[in-house]
């Protein structure tokens, strides 16, 4: 089953392969590349999350029950940053994301690795798809 867990599970895997800070960068640029750009639609201001030094787009839809991300950075590393979490959470129901915490992050030394501002910009983007979560099962439980 494709869950949660089993994501970053995958993800911790596949950057244990590298014992370098630079190979693991370029890890991440390389995953910010593969994912598809986002929509010039969904570039607006509503959709840029504040806290983050570069800029960060996330789009959140809500598709049978489970939430669809999509999100875009202008930075690279950022972008890669955002892909891992979208890859993640995506296509899961609001619940599943408000219930698991994204521990890869620590796992991949990633949180050390990041400058403060980065590192906020990683607690913007994580609070931001979570906030989404609870929107969305609100919405859901008041149908």
């Amino acid at each position: 089953m494709d869950t949660i867990k089993n994501k970053q599970e995958e993800i911790i895997e596949e950057f244990s392969a590298f014992d370098d800070w630079m190979d693991r960068y370029q890890l991440l640029i390389d995953m910010g590349s593969e994912q598809p750009p986002l929509d010039e639609k969904y570039k607006t201001d509503n959709n840029l999350i504040e806290g983050c030094q570069s800029r960060v787009w996330l789009q959140a839809d809500l598709e049978d029950g489970k939430i669809i991300y999509q999100a875009e950075s202008d930075a690279l590393i950022v972008k890669g940053i955002v892909s891992l979490l979208v890859k993640v959470y995506s296509g899961h129901t609001p619940d599943e994301i408000l219930d698991n915490e994204p521990y890869f992050v620590e796992a991949i030394g990633l949180r050390d690795h990041l400058s403060p501002t980065r590192s906020n910009g990683l607690v913007a983007m994580i609070k931001q798809m979570k906030l989404y979560a609870l929107v969305f099962k609100t919405k859901m439980e008041n149908k």
